[in-house]
């Protein structure tokens, strides 16, 4: 066949120019596009010489880069399956086709771009965004004469010719463009920068990348692939070294019993610049009708951004070894944001530049699977290793109990390695260990939130549940205040905040009725009181305390209350119930006094002392310090 010269559609040539300047936003992944076309038929080689019976030399399969800096040439070649006329007008030609206009209008219109990737033709084109004109030399694997030479600067026309003498494989040589930083295009004549994409983007492919450790003008002037076969039968000519740039060491591919803990320790520094060891090292692998493999770790200490907004996580991904993208957030949940590792799947719905990722069932099916394994091995470390497992929680276990908020299918799970400090022991507990401790009739998970654990140990709250024994939850963190609400129950146990509602811990047992009657008081309290509380009754929670603030059953507690206006969220101001202990001498004295004259003027002030009081115990601020503290002078001054 001779030379055709075709003319692209004036479709084509708009699609064309889309993808060099609009689907791409990182001009390296040019040279990732090239080599993992090269790895595809490499592996198609040998799979047809596995399957078919096809003969060729599989020994040494390899892609070689080669640069010249002099005449401003790249070559990327491989001794891969190749491919016939034919299947180059098919693959590479894609957007040439009758149908251009229909591919085009998908690009612009669809809500998600058409997956094309893995048809050579595409990737393919990036190539352009570097190159001024691109040369394809190539010949089919079992098939006897010429090759196909296929050149095109990416305009107007493209040409197909016969290529004598092509060895087996394909050749792809580009006359690079000149540097332009303004555009973020890079010198890729430069020997270091072809190594920085490599090493970036196709370090675990599994084929060896090779390119001459020291390329001089007059090695590598001939750049095209008949030159480069001419070259190679050339018995004068010097062989120059070839050095391999790939690791092709991709450890998630490899049996757990091949790869040593150093080899795991160095490739988690790389992923994740942190210098110290891993805390765990989990691996995945699955098969079927959808195929990928995992390695992911548990780091040993919470970086510092862990709770930073702007912060980078997510997993890193590849597809067949081909690196596609550093943070893939999709992948694991965000309150297992600090898990490390690497993705590695058969084939997944990427845009066409493979730089989105787009949500799929795949997607979320691998999302549900590592999030499980997470859980379970975190799980498995609480009985394997006690040790690692409370140094896990104390570095990461505020960030994992925000997971009670975002994933309500996953609330038995996260609670299931959750651990918490209790009134008993100083150390964390599970829920499990506390619903074995509960008392016999006890049916319910007491606890109680607190800016620390001295201030909730020191409630008001807690005198009658330290009294009868009960222990109770003590929860610290900020996101406590807000998981308690999303979760009814644990293991059937409801959980129960003992600040809220009314609490009777002796409904068996007869209790002695207070001396008099102090109806009058608490209709007094509640008109003295009634901008600060909603309710005043006596209390069967106190036993030292003269009272204590509670909040409805149902209503926000303070300390929510107080983080939704730091967030700018300004809400009705929620009223609380004040509780009287009827057995303190100060309640007791206050109905005496109440009793001898209604209007006393003293007994106003005692109110709002008695309500100030109760405010602070639990570690509240006052509306109005400094009105208190003189009340508070005034009245101490007539006992001195």
């Amino acid at each position: 066949m001779t030379m055709e010269t075709l003319e692209f559609q004036a479709e084509a040539r708009q699609l064309l120019q889309l993808m060099v300047h609009s689907i791409y936003s990182n001009k390296d992944i040019f040279l990732r596009e090239l080599i993992s076309n090269a790895s595809d038929a490499l592996d198609k080689l040998r799979l047809a010489k596995l399957q078919d019976g096809l003969e060729a030399d599989t020994s040494d399969l390899h892609i070689e880069i080669e640069v010249d800096a002099e005449k401003r040439t790249l070559t990327i070649r491989d001794n891969g399956i190749g491919m016939t006329r034919e299947e180059v007008v098919d693959l590479i030609g894609t957007i040439a086709k009758s149908g251009t206009a229909d591919l085009l209008a998908k690009l612009k219109e669809a809500k998600e771009s058409p997956e094309l990737i893995g048809q050579f033709g595409v990737g393919f084109y990036s190539t352009f965004m570097v190159a001024d004109t691109v040369t394809l030399v190539t010949h089919k694997a079992g098939t006897e004469g010429h090759g196909t030479r296929w050149e095109s600067a990416g305009e107007g026309t493209f040409t197909i010719d016969d290529a004598e003498g092509a060895p087996v494989g394909t050749t792809v040589t580009l006359q690079l463009r000149p540097k332009d930083e303004d555009d973020a295009l890079y010198d890729y004549a430069d020997v270091w920068k072809i190594k920085e994409i490599v090493k970036r983007y196709s370090d675990f492919i599994a084929f060896p990348i090779r390119m001459a450790a020291a390329v001089s003008p007059d090695a590598s002037s001939e750049a095209s692939s008949e030159a480069s076969s001419e070259a190679s039968s050339d018995a004068g000519a010097e062989t120059p070294e070839m050095e391999t740039l790939n690791s092709m060491k991709a450890l998630w591919a490899r049996p757990r019993s091949e790869v040593t803990d150093e080899e795991y320790h160095q490739f988690y520094r790389h992923i994740s610049h942190d210098w110290t060891d891993p805390l765990e090292i989990i691996n995945m692998k699955a098969e079927g009708t959808f195929e990928y493999e995992a390695l992911l770790f548990i780091p040993a200490r919470a970086p510092f951004d862990l709770f930073q907004r702007e912060a980078r996580r997510g997993l890193q991904l590849y597809v067949k070894r081909v690196f596609i993208m550093d943070d893939s957030k999709e992948l694991i949940p965000d309150y297992l944001r600090f898990v490390k590792g690497v993705v590695d799947a058969a084939d997944l719905s990427l845009n066409i530049s493979r730089e989105i990722l787009q949500q799929d069932r795949h997607i979320q099916m691998i999302r549900r699977r590592l999030t499980k394994k997470v859980l379970s091995t975190i799980k498995d470390l609480m009985t394997s290793d006690p040790e690692k497992y409370a140094t896990f929680w104390r570095e990461f276990g505020r960030a994992v109990k925000e997971g009670l908020l975002s994933e309500p299918d996953n609330h038995q799970p996260i609670l299931g390695i959750a651990s918490f400090l209790t009134t008993t022991g100083t150390e964390p507990t599970t829920l499990a260990a506390y619903v074995e401790r509960m008392k016999e009739g006890q049916e319910e998970i007491y606890f109680l939130t607190g800016e620390s654990r001295s201030q909730v140990e020191n409630s008001p709250h807690m005198e009658a549940f330290r009294e009868q024994g009960y222990e109770v939850l003590i929860l610290t963190d900020p996101v406590d205040e807000i998981w308690v609400d999303a979760v009814p129950e644990f293991d059937g146990k409801k959980l129960r905040s003992i600040a809220r509602g009314s609490v009777d811990l002796k409904k068996d047992e007869p209790e002695p009725e207070p001396e008099g009657d102090f109806g009058p008081l608490l209709g007094f309290l509640k008109e003295k009181l009634d901008e600060q509380v909603k309710e005043v009754r006596l209390s069967h929670r106190l036993t030292t305390s003269a009272a204590c603030l509670v909040s409805d059953a149902n209503d926000v507690t303070p300390a929510l209350e107080k983080m939704y206006r730091a967030m700018g969220q300004e809400g009705p101001r929620v009223k609380r119930i004040l509780e009287l202990n009827p057995n303190h001498p100060l309640v007791a004295g206050l109905r005496a006094a109440h009793e001898r004259g209604a209007d006393d003027a003293n007994l106003p002030d005692t109110a709002e002392l008695l309500y100030g009081t109760a405010l602070l115990a639990e570690g509240g601020d006052l509306e109005d310090p400094a009105r208190f503290a003189k009340l508070l002078a005034d009245r101490l001054a007539r006992t001195v």
